[in-house]
């Protein structure tokens, strides 16, 4: 594991100087658009930001607290599109330049941590994890389904999940590790995303 290429090599991100300090949604989006042209990866990311404000709002944190959820899930993957050998570095250090709050970077760099050799530690860490791989597999879910998101229960999903050949790119192993580091039961994690991910704002 120590010889993986996407092996960040740090545990501090940002500066403690720079806590506050935000992209503008506008911002965030020019940097997206800029970033990723793959219309697929768009929309995970966007739906991994729209979970990220939701979890965050349904703890009642304020405005600042819930922007930065959502720029964290938003900018996960920013650099994936053009730059998949630099996955996760290109972004941190375009972030750091701009002097983005700490804690939205660090988020990013410990949203795989297996890849990134970075742990998650803070709340908001756990949950970009948590919900990075598990959106993705319950979107796939979805577009199998002729309701999509509707009267989508936790059961269908598990029993995805068990069948290895579906959305075979997504690790069981992230899904169910994520659920553990959050403290929360993965049908519990599933139900959120059921219930929150087909309202997110794909444009």
């Amino acid at each position: 594991m120590e010889n993986n290429p996407l092996f960040l090599n740090r545990s501090s991100f940002g500066n403690t100087l720079h806590i506050g300090n935000i992209l503008s949604e506008k911002e965030a989006k020019t940097l997206l658009n800029d970033w990723v042209k793959n219309d697929k990866l768009q929309v995970h990311m966007k739906q991994v930001a729209h979970l990220m404000k939701a979890f965050a709002n349904s703890k009642g944190y304020g405005e600042l607290i819930v922007q930065k959820w959502y720029l964290a899930g938003l900018l996960h993957d920013a650099d994936w599109d053009q730059w998949p050998d630099q996955h996760c570095k290109k972004i941190i250090e375009e972030l750091e330049s701009r002097q983005i709050d700490p804690e939205i970077i660090r988020a990013i760099a410990s949203h795989g941590p297996r890849y990134f050799g970075v742990e998650p530690i803070s709340e908001m860490d756990k949950m970009l994890y948590a919900f990075d791989e598990l959106s993705g597999f319950v979107h796939a879910y979805s577009l199998m389904r002729p309701e999509g998101y509707l009267g989508m229960e936790v059961k269908g999903v598990k029993k995805r999940l068990k069948d290895k050949t579906f959305a075979a790119q997504v690790s069981r192993e992230d899904v169910q590790d994520g659920s553990e580091r959050a403290g929360i039961p993965l049908e519990e994690l599933i139900q959120f995303v059921i219930s929150n991910q087909g309202d997110a704002d794909l444009n």
